[in-house]
């Protein structure tokens, strides 16, 4: 299998798990999952929950995405540039304007699933991710920062976990589906018959 068909599967697999997820929670009040991470999460400081929110603002997230792209352009990357900036736009506008409407799932008084803070920061992470040679570190590294932002947002009572998994599905949906549409053809090989 190419590298453009395995990312159009993971893409594929990541939208479903986005759709399957949003049918199963989004009508519904919040499940005991829910309740429980919000319950335990709001326990914790404001100030240390704010700190860990950071990572999904867009005063931290936009230069970041300018200085990858950036990067790529310095080294003469046009289309990995495109990914960077076109990745993160593209997943927050389709989050903001189809799904959350179409989930119509409510917290606090705004559309909740799935969380636009996650879809911000694992657009940007699954760029990173698809560019840099160590993925393996860009992996845990996210990981990590997507764990802190969830506790934030959860107990700032921004998002509901679910809707937070709905986020992580989403983003690197998008994201990898505009690289695999980005990716370079294969010349096909002449007839040999």
């Amino acid at each position: 299998m190419t590298a453009r068909r395995t990312l159009a599967l993971f893409a594929a697999l990541c939208a479903l798990a986005t759709l399957v997820l949003g049918l199963l929670v989004a009508p519904y009040a919040p499940g005991t999952v829910d309740q429980w991470t919000e319950r335990h999460a709001s326990t914790l400081s404001p100030a240390l929950l704010n700190t860990l929110v950071l990572p999904t603002e867009p005063y931290v997230l936009i230069p970041a995405v300018v200085v990858i792209a950036g990067i790529c352009l310095y080294q003469r990357n046009r289309l990995d540039a495109l990914l960077a900036v076109a990745g993160p736009l593209v997943a927050i506008a389709l989050n903001s304007w189809a799904l959350k409407p179409a989930f119509d799932r409510w917290k606090g008084g705004t559309l909740a699933y799935p969380s636009g803070h996650t879809v911000s920061l694992l657009a940007v992470l699954t760029v990173i991710v698809l560019l840099v040679r160590f993925k393996a570190v860009a992996v845990a590294v996210g990981a990590v920062l997507v764990c802190c932002a969830a506790i934030g947002m959860i107990g700032l009572g921004y998002h509901y976990l679910t809707d937070i998994v709905g986020g992580v599905c989403f983003a690197p949906a998008v994201v990898t589906a505009l690289r695999a549409a980005l990716s370079p053809r294969r010349a096909r090989e002449p007839s040999t018959g």
